[in-house]
C-alpha cells in the first residue's frame, strides 16, 4: 500500500480520528476513516493489520507500520481526544479523498494519486454543486492557451510554405508562443510526471512529460544553438522544430482531462441523488403539544414527529398514530405505495401520500437506512474487482515497456531510417510515449463498478464490494428461505387447537407470553393475535431461542416450549394426538407450531404467511437466467412442500436448522455449484456467510445483513433477479473496457513506432497520438456510463 507521507511523530489534533479512538469510541460512525499512527495514512476497520495496546485497537496500512508500532508503541502513542461531536450528536469527520484506480490511497486533502497521478476525489460525495476546482482550473488553462496553440500549429504547418518569416525567425516566434503553453498550461502534467519518478510509480504522466519535454527541449536547443546540429538537419535556413507538437499535446491532454473529470463526476451521481432524498426539516411535537419545524440535524431519538400529506418522512421511526400510504420507490425500487398504520416502521426520506402520520424517531443521522445505503454504496464503489488484478499486473510493467519501445524506436529510425533518420526517430519516439495510455487500462473496471453500484442502489440493490458484482453473474444455484423471502414475512394468525386439559385461549395466551421475547415473524403474529383478543400477557423468564426449531421459557412457573416437530422430539413430547390436524393445516400452506407445558403437549397454533405477489415473476426470471432455485426452511415438510408446489420449486428442504442450511450450501458447493443464499433471519447468517454470494433482505436482521455480500433494501425476490441481470451486464461492460484498453494500446503503440511505414509510408503525428490518448480514457468512462439497467 502506498504511504501518504506525514511526520511519523505528529500528534493527532482534536479534529483527527485515529486508529484507537475511532476504532473504539461509540460515537464514531461506522466506516469513519482512521489514521495509521506510524505513517499517518488513512485506513479503516477492515485493515488486516492491527494491534491492541491498553485495551485500544490500532489499525495500520501494512505489515511494516504494524511491526514498527509493535516494537515501541510508546513512540507513536499520544493522548488522543475523541472525535468532535457537534450539537446534533453526530461525529465530525473530515473529508477523505481517494483515487478511482487505487482505492487504497487515502488522504484528508485533494491532490493527485502518487501511483497513477490521477486527481483524487472525495470518498463520499456531497450535495455541494460547486464545480470541481481542478476541472475549473483545467478549463481556464485550456481556453487561455488554445489560441496560442492554434497560432503555433498554423505557423508550423504553413509558415515556411508561404514564407511569412525568414530563417530562424519563425523558430523564435514559435518558442515565444509555446512558452506559456508548456510552462504554464502544462505545469500540472510535469509535476505529476516528476511525482511518478519520486514515488517510483511510472504512469501516464511519466510518458506525457517525457514526450512533450523531449520535443520541447529539442526544439529550444535547435532554436537557441542551431550551430550544434549537423548540416543534414538544416532545411530552408533553419532547424526543424516541434514546438507545435508539445503545444498540441498539452492542449489535447487538457481537453481529455476536462472530458474525463466531467464523466467521472457522473459516476457518483447515484450517491448524490440518494443524499438529496433526505428532507431538510422535520416537524416536531413538543411535550406541551406545541409544534415547530426544526432542522433534521436537531432531531433526537424518541422525538414525536408529524408527517403531513405530501411531505417526506424525516427519519426512520415507528408510526404511533394515523394511517397513510408511503411511497418507498426512491429507496426500494417498489413502485406500489405501502400502507402504514400504528405500529408499522417507516423509513426516512420516503414520501407520505394522502394521510397524516405521527411517528416516533428511532434512528437518526448515520444510523438511518438512507445513511447506511449511502455508506454501503460508497464502500462498494471504492472496492477493487478481482478482474482488476490482471489489469494491475499489466499496468505494472506497462510504462517501462513503453519507454523501452520508445528508445528502441528512436534508435532504429536513427540507424536504419531515411534521412533525416534521427529526426524521424525523435518524432516517432515521442508519438509512442504520448499514445500509450495506462489510464484507460486502469479505469476499465473501476468505472464500471462505480456506475453499477450506483445503478443498483437506485433500484434497492446494495453490493458490499466489487467482488460480489463479479461473482453474482456466475451463480447457478440459489437457496432461498421461505419466510420473508418467498412469502410476505408478516404472517397472520389462523387458529389455535388445544389438547385435553387446555382451552384455545389458554394455548394462545401461553404461546404469546412466551413469544414476547422472540423476533421471529411467526411470533409477532401470535403476540398480535393475543393482544387483539385483549388477552393480558404474562411475564416470561429464562427465555431461550433455539435457532431454527423454536423457543423455551418459563411463564408462571411452568416450563414452556414452542416450536416445530424437532423441538418437541428433543423434549420428549408426543404430538400424536394433534398430528392429523397439523397435517391438514400444513396442506393448506399454514405453518404449525406446537406448545408444550411441563413436557406435555398443550396444543398447536397455525399461522399462515401469504406468498408475495412478486415471487412467481421473480422465480420465472431466475429460471430464464439459468438459476436453479432451492427452498430451505425451518417449517414443517407438508407446509414447505405445499408452498414449493404452488411456486414450482422442486428442491424443498424442510425443518432445517442453521447447521443444516450450512451443510446444504457446502454440499452444493462440493458438487461444483456456484451457490447464492438468500435469507433474512439470524438462523440464515451461517449459510449466508458460507455461500459464494450471500443475499440479505433489507427487512431482515442486522446479523443476516452483515453476513451477506448483497442486500436488498426491499425484501423482494425480484431484487435478486435484477441483481443477477445487473451483475451480468457489469461484468460484460468491464470486459469490454479491458478489451478496448488492451486493443487500443496493442494497435496504437506499433502504429506510433512507424511499423507500417515500409509498407504504406504512414507515420503517426504526435499530435494525432495525443488526441487518441486523450479520448481513450474518456471512451472507457463513456462506455461504463452506458451501463443502465431498468428494474423489471
Amino acid at each position: 500500500m502506498q504511504e501518504i507521507k506525514t511526520p511519523a511523530h505528529a500528534t493527532p489534533t482534536s479534529s483527527e480520528v485515529t486508529g484507537c479512538c475511532a476504532g473504539m469510541h461509540d460515537s464514531t460512525p461506522i466506516g469513519a476513516p482512521l489514521k495509521d499512527l506510524v505513517c499517518g495514512m488513512t485506513v479503516n476497520e477492515q485493515s488486516a493489520h492491527s494491534s491492541i495496546v491498553g485495551g485500544n485497537k490500532f489499525f495500520f496500512c501494512g505489515a511494516k507500520c504494524k511491526m514498527k508500532f509493535d516494537a515501541d508503541p510508546s513512540q507513536y502513542m499520544s493522548p488522543v481526544s475523541a472525535p468532535k461531536i457537534n450539537e446534533t450528536g453526530k461525529a465530525s469527520v473530515d473529508a477523505t479523498y481517494t483515487c478511482p484506480m487505487h482505492p487504497e490511497i487515502r488522504q484528508d486533502h485533494p491532490g493527485n494519486c502518487p501511483k497513477c497521478g490521477m486527481s483524487l476525489e472525495p470518498v463520499m460525495p456531497t450535495l455541494d454543486e460547486t464545480e470541481d476546482p481542478e476541472l475549473k482550473d483545467f478549463i481556464r488553462r485550456f481556453w487561455l492557451t488554445l489560441p496560442l496553440t492554434i497560432v503555433v500549429t498554423t505557423l508550423a504547418m504553413f509558415g515556411h510554405e508561404f514564407g511569412w518569416f525568414k530563417g530562424t525567425a519563425q523558430n523564435w516566434i514559435e518558442l515565444m508562443l509555446s512558452l506559456p503553453i508548456v510552462l504554464w498550461a502544462g505545469v500540472p502534467f510535469f509535476i505529476r510526471g516528476a511525482q511518478s519518478v519520486i514515488h517510483r510509480s511510472p504512469n501516464m504522466w511519466t510518458l506525457i512529460s517525457l514526450g512533450t519535454g523531449s520535443a520541447f527541449i529539442y526544439s529550444i536547443v535547435a532554436t537557441v544553438f542551431p550551430q550544434v546540429f549537423p548540416i543534414s538537419f538544416w532545411t530552408m535556413g533553419r532547424i526543424g522544430v516541434y514546438f507545435e507538437a508539445s503545444a498540441v499535446i498539452i492542449s489535447l491532454t487538457l481537453l481529455g482531462q476536462i472530458l474525463e473529470l466531467k464523466a467521472r463526476a457522473k459516476t457518483s451521481m447515484a450517491i448524490r441523488l440518494l443524499l438529496g432524498l433526505a428532507p431538510k426539516t422535520a416537524r416536531r411535537i413538543n411535550a406541551d403539544s406545541t409544534e415547530e419545524d426544526i432542522s433534521l440535524d436537531n432531531v433526537q431519538v424518541g422525538d414525536k414527529l408529524r408527517v403531513r400529506p405530501g411531505e417526506k418522512v424525516p427519519v426512520d421511526g415507528i408510526v404511533i398514530d394515523g394511517s397513510s400510504a408511503i411511497d418507498e420507490s426512491m429507496l426500494t425500487g417498489e413502485s406500489m405505495p405501502v400502507t402504514k398504520r400504528s405500529g408499522d416502521k417507516v423509513i426516512g426520506a420516503t414520501m407520505n401520500s394522502t394521510g397524516a402520520l405521527i411517528i416516533r424517531s428511532e434512528k437518526i443521522g448515520s444510523q438511518t437506512v438512507l445513511a447506511q445505503i449511502v455508506r454501503m454504496v460508497a464502500t462498494a464503489q471504492r472496492s477493487k474487482a478481482p478482474m482488476q488484478r490482471m489489469a494491475d499486473i499489466v499496468a505494472g510493467y506497462f510504462v517501462a515497456s513503453v519507454v523501452t519501445v520508445s528508445v528502441a524506436t528512436f534508435c532504429v529510425w536513427g540507424v536504419f531510417g531515411p534521412d533525416p533518420g534521427w529526426i524521424y526517430g525523435l518524432i516517432n519516439a515521442v508519438a509512442v510515449l504520448i499514445i500509450a495510455c495506462p489510464c484507460a487500462l486502469g479505469l476499465a473496471t473501476p468505472m464500471s463498478i462505480m456506475v453499477a453500484t450506483g445503478q443498483g442502489a437506485t433500484h434497492g440493490v446494495l453490493f458490499r464490494d466489487a467482488a460480489a458484482i463479479e461473482k453474482l453473474c456466475k451463480v447457478d444455484t440459489l437457496i432461498v428461505d421461505k419466510t420473508g423471502t418467498l412469502t410476505q414475512g408478516k404472517p397472520e394468525f389462523n387458529c389455535a387447537i388445544a389438547a385435553s386439559e387446555f382451552t384455545t385461549d389458554e394455548v394462545l395466551l401461553l404461546a404469546a407470553s412466551l413469544d414476547q421475547g422472540s423476533e421471529h415473524p411467526l411470533a409477532e403474529a401470535i403476540v398480535r393475535a393475543a393482544r387483539d383478543r385483549n388477552l393480558i400477557l404474562d411475564k416470561v423468564e429464562n427465555f431461550e431461542s433455539s435457532s431454527g426449531v423454536g423457543v423455551h421459557g418459563t411463564v408462571k412457573g411452568k416450563k414452556l416450549a414452542l416450536g416445530n416437530t424437532v423441538l418437541m422430539n428433543q423434549g420428549g413430547v408426543s404430538i400424536d394426538n394433534l398430528k392429523q390436524q397439523a397435517e391438514e393445516l400444513r396442506g393448506q400452506g399454514a405453518s404449525v407450531v406446537y406448545l408444550s407445558v411441563d413436557h406435555r403437549l398443550a396444543g398447536l397454533l397455525a399461522v399462515s404467511d401469504p406468498i408475495k405477489a412478486s415471487t412467481p415473476e421473480a422465480l420465472r426470471a431466475l429460471h430464464d437466467a439459468g438459476v436453479h432455485v432451492v427452498m430451505a426452511t425451518g417449517d414443517g415438510l407438508t407446509t414447505a412442500n405445499s408452498v414449493g408446489k404452488r411456486l414450482g420449486i422442486n428442491d424443498v428442504y424442510a425443518e432445517v436448522k442453521p447447521a443444516d442450511k450450512l451443510k446444504l450450501v457446502e454440499q452444493l458447493q462440493a458438487q461444483g455449484r456456484i451457490v447464492a443464499m438468500a435469507g433474512d433471519g439470524i438462523n440464515d447468517a451461517p449459510a449466508l456467510a458460507k455461500a459464494d454470494v450471500g443475499i440479505a433482505m433489507g427487512t431482515g436482521t442486522d446479523i443476516a445483513i452483515n453476513s451477506s455480500q448483497v442486500t436488498l433494501v426491499k425484501g423482494d425476490l425480484r431484487g435478486i433477479a435484477y441483481a443477477h441481470t445487473l451483475s451480468n451486464a457489469s461484468v460484460r461492460n468491464m470486459k469490454q473496457n479491458l478489451m478496448f484498453a488492451l486493443l487500443y494500446n496493442a494497435l496504437g503503440i506499433p502504429l506510433a513506432a512507424g511499423v507500417l511505414y515500409p509498407l504504406t509510408g504512414w507515420l503517426l503525428s504526435p499530435m494525432v497520438a495525443a488526441l487518441a490518448m486523450s479520448l481513450s480514457s474518456a471512451s472507457v468512462i463513456g462506455n461504463a456510463l452506458r451501463l443502465r439497467i431498468n428494474a423489471r
